[in-house]
């Protein structure tokens, strides 16, 4: 296990695995559903206290990712990086199991209740911070994927940050906005001024679908993005 995960996989395990350890905090990584869904979950080392990123799909097979017995009782959040159906399946049952309350991008919020009937506990705006066991999370707004689409940026001393970048960042590109020249406008503005032109290119690139990659390795391809448009 490395702390800057392989951005050359095409095959995902169904297994869950700890890609990220460091002395603060662990990420555990697990891939769900037909889409390639990345689930991730973050746990502090000193309180044991855990967030959930994005419960796409299969909520018993979340319940076992989080921890039997008292770890589901540790679980501090669910974080919803957008409201799209895919990311979103497992949210109000896990949230039933374990009692943990919901957080997702107030643009995304109305979204969210509409189709799963699930009201969010909390509404993030770009810029809020969440702490869990003396470790904070950031909240990154990139708007475009969806009007309320959220990165998560956990930062520390012992290594490169590291960004949860829902469907707004993957290898090779921006999110998908269904050619609409706005939206797009919109996410690669968000993309560049508040990813990009802030965090290093160490800094990892964890998306909610398939492989990671760093903000090096897709840096240089930025002005080709621009010009193509999506």
């Amino acid at each position: 296990m490395t702390d800057i995960p392989s951005t050359s996989s095409t095959s995902f395990a169904s297994s869950a695995e700890t890609i990220i350890d460091r002395p603060a905090f662990s990420v555990r990584r697990l891939y769900v559903s037909e889409m390639n869904n990345a689930v991730y979950l973050l746990i502090a080392h000193a309180t044991d206290e855990r967030i959930l990123i994005d419960a796409a799909d299969d909520a018993d097979a979340l319940l076992q990712f989080v921890g039997a017995g008292g770890a589901r009782s540790s679980l501090k959040w669910i974080l919803t990086t957008h409201a799209h159906w895919d990311h979103t399946r497992a949210t109000a049952a896990l949230a039933a199991s374990t009692g943990a309350p919901v957080a997702i991008g107030a643009d995304d919020a109305e979204q969210l209740r509409a189709e799963r009937g699930l009201t969010a506990d909390l509404l993030l705006e770009h810029g809020d911070r969440l702490e869990f066991g003396g470790v904070v999370l950031e909240a990154i707004g990139l708007r475009g994927h969806t009007p309320g689409s959220m990165a998560f940026a956990l930062s520390d001393d012992a290594g490169p940050t590291v960004l949860f970048t829902g469907d707004s960042l993957f290898p090779g590109g921006v999110g998908n906005t269904q050619g609409d020249e706005d939206r797009f406008a919109s996410l690669f503005r968000d993309v560049t001024e508040r990813l990009f032109d802030r965090f290093d290119d160490d800094t990892i690139v964890l998306p909610g679908h398939g492989a990671s990659t760093t903000l090096g390795a897709e840096r240089p391809s930025l002005p080709e993005w621009r010009e193509r448009g999506w």
